[in-house]
This record gives C-alpha cells, structure tokens and sequence, in this order.
C-alpha cells in the first residue's frame, strides 16, 4: 500500500504536473531534484481488497465521518455516497449486493423468473422492522409501487422504466410484471433502488419520511435513534435482526458530516473519527501513514470523468473531446493528482464491472484492445478537423477539493498544447450537487469533473447513461442508442455483452464523458477497530455489521 514508484512524466503534462507537485503538501505526489513525480501510493486492479478483517469484540460505540449530509435516508432518494452510506446499514432489498459484487438473497428467501418479463419474489419468514412489525408482501408492494410511473419521485427510475405491475401474489409472495425483458431490473433490485420500508411509517411521515422531522422504519442491522440537522446521525444496534451472521458489534453508529478534507484527515488522526470512505483520495492521505488508522484500497465501480454538459459550443464537438483526451496523460494523472490510487483506464467501465464468467471475458479483451498513450500530433490533427475552436471552454471544479483543481489545471495544460482556451469556474462543495439535477446550475459551464459509479458489476448499469432520455445525458448523446436498446432488452449475458460492447465502441469514439481514471475505494478505519467492507458494495450491503474490536 505505501511502496513509491517512480514515474518520469512524458509529453506536454510533465511541465504541469511538476508545478502542482511543488505546490501541494500533505500526501501528493512529489517533485524529486532528477525531474521525476513520485506517487504516494502505488495501487493496481490486483490488489484491491473486498472486505477487511472482522472485528471480534464488542464495541459500544462507532463514529463514522460522512463527505456531507445526506439529504433525505429515504432509500428511494438516496442516489449518492452519504445518503447510501447511511442506508445500506438500516434499509435492505429483497436481494443484496455482496463484497465480491455479486448479488445475494436478503429479504426475499426465493426469486423466480418463470417468463423474460415475471418476477416472484417469496419473503424470508420471521423478519421484522425495527418495531416490531412483521415484514409483510404489502410493504414490499409499496416500496417497490411508490417508484413506478412518472410521477414517481424516487431517483431511481431508471430500474422501474419497463415494471407494468407491482402486485402481492400471495402470503409472503410479490410478482412483479415487466412490459419487455430488462436485464437490468432485477440486478437494481439489489441497489437501494429495491430497499424496503414500513407502508404504514412512511405514509404516515409523507414527505417527511426519511428526514429529521418524519424519521423512517426498515429492517436493517441498524435502526435510526436521531438525526441531529448539522451535527450528527445515530443508529443503534438491531438485537432482533434476521441474519444472525450479520448482527453487530457495535451498539452505537454515529455519523458526523465534515466536508473539508483537513479537517477530516485530522479527526482520523487524532481518533475524533474512527473511519470513513473517502472516493477521492483527500490532499493529507499520506499523512494518516504512521498515524493509528489503516488505510485499506477497495475494489470499486468508481471512476473520474469529464462530463459534456452542453449541446452548443467548443466541447459540444466530439472532434474536440477526442482531441483533449488524446492529450492527456492518464499516469501523470493517477500520479501527480490521486497520488497513485488511480488506475487509468480507457474505457468508463473498468474491470470491477466485468465479473469472472464468459461475459466477463469479452469485456476484458475490449478493455485491453485500447490504447492509453497519450498523442499530441494526432490530438492537433483532430482539433484541425473541428473547425472553429476560439471560445473557451468552461469547466466546473468542486471547491475544496484538491483533486479537482489540481486534475483542471492539468487538463488546462493540455488544452493550451493544442490550442485550446480552458477555463475553470470553482462551484462550492455544498452547491456542486446541484449540477446534476438543475439545468440553471449548468448554465454558463461547458462540463465539469465528476465521480460516477454503477450499482452492479454489469457494464450495462453505466452505458444506459447514455440513452437519450437519461436525466444524467445532459448533452441527449444518442450515438449508442440502439445498441443499447437491444442490450438491455437480452437476458443472455454473453450477448448482452456483445451489445453492451458495440455500444462502448461508439461511446469511447464520441465520448460524451472522458474516461479519466478508476478510483478504489479509500477505507480508512481505526486500529482499534476492523472489519468495514472495503468494496463499491458499502453502497449498498450493511458494511457496518462486521466491524468490531480489534484485540
């Protein structure tokens, strides 16, 4: 986790990168007196873990840091890292994703397919919510019913898209009917997008179900005890929770919500926090080395992107992203600005999403017919074919975060090697969210950088993005369509896959989002502590349950 390597930096980032690194402290790559960059860290795809060591002993209590506060515990709007953090520990589905990223039974005992577009779902006997109150199918029709049509509110939409009917088929026993096969509905299912809660609770709350005022009840390893607004979220132990091999350690679960990375650095210093995930890796990540925390890198759906936003101006042209990515040197990016967590990667999904079967394979051998070297001479001749390239591009960079400013200063550097005016507007942290669901937040930037990551280890999760209705194609990218029409449409996975990677192909080509790099997840923990998943699966999968004291 903490060998250097050493990287001399090529091409025309060099010059960047060895600024940034004279500039930066705490943990970044640094600048040697030969002209070389040195990464903190030296991660690869091989070495990501999936879980860590369970704890054996009781622990009464647990604070865990949060990058922000959640907006709603409600599963069906918790769309984002601290809202899913929350919620993976006290709201499950019918069926789980596991460390591994494969997907499990949870609440439902049995799930049957007898036709491409029916799903029955037998409950597990004996589950209660946090009250006391059986589970029953009635609530498992609601929580998935309250997410079908249009006037939905929930953020998860996309999985429900094709679901004509939600309805209890007997006792313990939901049927779901599609009105076409969708490969992705049932793997979602075991996503937040599948979570369930009490009927009876959540329509007595309304709207202000899952917040601090209307509150929520599940059946997870965790229960909500209070939701202090600006200071703090506290679950506590489940005693009567279903799965015996999941009952926690700990009695007390507390989040704290800090956003600024140094602050956040030296709380896990100083053991005022005892863990957080991070998905960018904060300026002071080395320096947690030699403090009394462990830093575990997981296996993860995550990835840094360049996002297109707009369907006028310079970088509406595909022409001109090609020719910006083929700039840009994706090793000095993982070096010199994620301080060597990053993996380059010339695809948005990278092998995390491929699995180990058939399907899986063909994914693998797309990934590596890429090339990842950067090409200045073919770069300017893209650009020379674009036509006209004199108004600046505009980018937005979330503040108070390193890894943003630092990877636009490099991208500013490789626009300006082949004539291209960049320019970056600084959107503050609390505000940045804004720009993925508010057109007026948009306005006036051309793209920005932004984290994503699929929910199930299927490239497919991610490339439907791209279809023209999407909330998240902003630019209505609608090169891949049919493709992935059909992609969607075929439970085969070998030839979903087939599908998925023609899609790819043409996605990679006009890149409406330039793939910047995979990101592990970044799992720091106390060592007093231990046992924390350490995969994308913390998303959704109670990675809590396992923690406990480390003798």
């Amino acid at each position: 986790m903490t060998t250097r390597r050493i990287l001399l930096l090529p091409g025309v980032l060099a010059a960047a990168a060895l600024t940034l690194t004279a500039c930066a402290g705490g943990g970044t790559a640094s600048a040697g007196g030969d002209g070389t960059a040195s990464a903190a860290f030296n991660v690869d795809a091989d070495s990501l873990a999936t879980t860590t060591e369970p704890g054996a002993n009781p622990v009464a209590e647990v604070t865990w840091n949060l990058p922000y506060e959640p907006m709603s515990l409600d599963p069906m709007l918790s769309f984002n890292y601290a809202e899913n953090t929350v919620d993976s520990n006290t709201c499950e589905g019918l069926t789980r994703i596991t460390p591994d990223l494969t997907i499990e039974n949870a609440l439902a005992e049995k799930v049957e397919s007898p036709d491409d577009t029916t799903y029955v779902y037998t409950l597990r006997s004996g589950v209660t919510f946090w009250d006391g109150t059986p589970l029953t199918a009635d609530d498992v029709v609601y929580s998935l019913g309250r997410q079908v049509g249009p006037d939905t509110a929930s953020y998860w939409t996309d999985y429900f898209q094709n679901v004509a009917s939600v309805e209890k088929s007997g006792e313990n026993q939901v049927t779901v009917k599609l009105t076409q096969p969708d490969a992705l509905f049932e793997q979602g299912m075991s996503s937040a997008a599948g979570a369930i809660v009490q009927q009876a609770a959540a329509e007595a709350a309304g709207e202000q179900f899952g917040t601090p005022k209307g509150g929520m009840m599940c059946t997870g390893p965790f229960q909500l005890e209070s939701w202090e607004p600006g200071k703090a979220i506290t679950l506590v132990k489940n005693e009567n929770y279903w799965d015996k091999n999941l009952i926690p350690k700990v009695e007390k679960l507390s989040f704290s919500f800090i956003a600024d990375e140094s602050t956040a650095v030296n709380a896990l210093r100083t053991g005022d926090v005892d863990g957080q995930f991070f998905y960018l890796p904060p300026a002071g990540l080395g320096q947690l080395e030699g403090s009394d925390a462990t830093i575990t890198f997981g296996k993860s759906y995550i990835f840094w992107s360049l996002r297109a936003i707009q369907e006028e101006g310079t970088f509406s042209n595909p022409k001109v992203r090609e020719a910006l990515l083929a700039t840009i040197d994706s090793q000095a990016i993982s070096d010199v600005v994620f301080q060597g967590t990053a993996i380059p990667s010339p695809v948005l999904t990278g092998p995390a999403y491929y699995g180990d079967d058939e399907a899986g394979a063909l994914f693998q051998e797309a990934f590596d017919s890429y090339e990842l070297q950067p090409n200045i001479e073919r770069a300017k001749a893209l650009l020379a074919e674009a036509g006209d390239v004199s108004a600046p591009i505009v980018l937005g960079v979330q503040g108070s975060s390193a890894v943003h400013e630092q990877t636009a200063n490099l991208i500013q550097a490789a626009g300006e090697a082949i004539g291209l005016t960049i320019e970056t507007k600084v959107i503050p942290v609390e505000q940045f969210g804004n720009l993925y669901f508010d057109p007026k937040a948009r306005e006036g930037l051309d793209g920005f950088f932004t984290t994503y990551y699929g929910n199930v280890t299927d490239p497919l999760d991610v490339y439907t993005t791209f279809m023209p209705e999407s909330t998240n194609n902003f630019i209505k990218y609608d090169g891949a369509a049919e493709e992935l029409t059909k992609a969607r449409q075929t439970l085969d996975p070998v030839e979903r896959a087939e599908y998925t990677i023609a899609a790819q192909e043409k996605i990679t080509r006009d890149l409406p989002w330039l793939p910047m790099g995979d990101l592990p997840v970044i799992l720091v923990q106390n060592n007093a502590i231990s046992g924390a998943t350490a995969s994308s699966a913390y998303l959704g999968y109670p990675w809590a349950a396992t923690i406990g004291g480390v003798e």
